[in-house]
């Protein structure tokens, strides 16, 4: 299969997107403080971005506010967890079950968002046939078969950095969809193969050099 560089054009920008789910959480703080309506300017300065970013990302999601009041908090909650999908339910596999992909498979929060991990594969013989919080574990070997029964098409990588290709591969031919990759590792996958890469290292090496940064300032 050929790895090709992707050309997909979507609608709504991806920080667009980054950024809808600040605003959810914000939202539902309000409701739990008894507020019944959020300006694009509270909500803004509540999360540091310009107000003018507020409206421009929420008119994606064809919602409304009302003059001098603003938006409806429990129409927006409604409206945001539809568009991100967070209501419906998405089913994925799990790839790679050493001490990252175990505490996700542990994560019941992650089926608040709409995201149930089914199974969890590995290549280590001695995890098959055990369980997670309740979710079977089996050899990758036996992914194939259970794609081909299930049809899910989300895979989680959780594997080290030197079998994140191989194992994408894997997941690709067995007809994996979309990626959520948590491996430092810039996997390579065909156009139609979606990439949703979560490096937890990437982050920690932005607050590390913005960290050095302000000790350098203080000398």
């Amino acid at each position: 299969m050929p790895h090709l560089k992707s050309t997909i054009e979507f609608h709504v920008p991806e920080p667009t997107l980054r950024r809808l789910p600040w605003y959810l959480a914000f939202a539902k703080l309000a409701l739990q403080q008894g507020e019944s309506f959020l300006s694009s300017t509270r909500i803004a300065k509540s999360i540091a971005v310009d107000a003018s970013m507020v409206a421009k990302d929420l008119s994606f999601v064809k919602i409304s506010g009302r003059t001098r009041v603003g938006y409806d908090v429990n129409e927006l909650i409604a409206v945001l967890e539809h568009f991100l999908g967070f209501t419906d339910s998405h089913q994925a596999y799990l790839f790679g079950v050493g001490n990252l992909g175990g505490a996700l498979m542990h994560d019941n929060g992650l089926q608040q968002f709409g995201m149930e991990i089914k199974a969890g594969f590995d290549v280590k013989q001695e995890l098959t046939g055990t369980s997670i919080n309740h979710i079977p574990i089996h050899h990758i070997d036996k992914f194939t078969e259970l794609q081909q029964q299930t049809g899910i098409h989300i895979g989680i990588l959780t594997v080290p950095v030197n079998k994140a290709q191989e194992v994408s591969d894997i997941m690709v031919k067995g007809g994996i969809k979309a990626i959520w990759n948590f491996t430092p590792y810039r996997i390579v996958v065909p156009e139609n193969v979606i990439v949703q890469n979560t490096s937890i290292y990437a982050h920690l090496a932005v607050m590390y050099n913005r960290l050095n940064a302000l000790k350098e300032l203080d000398l």
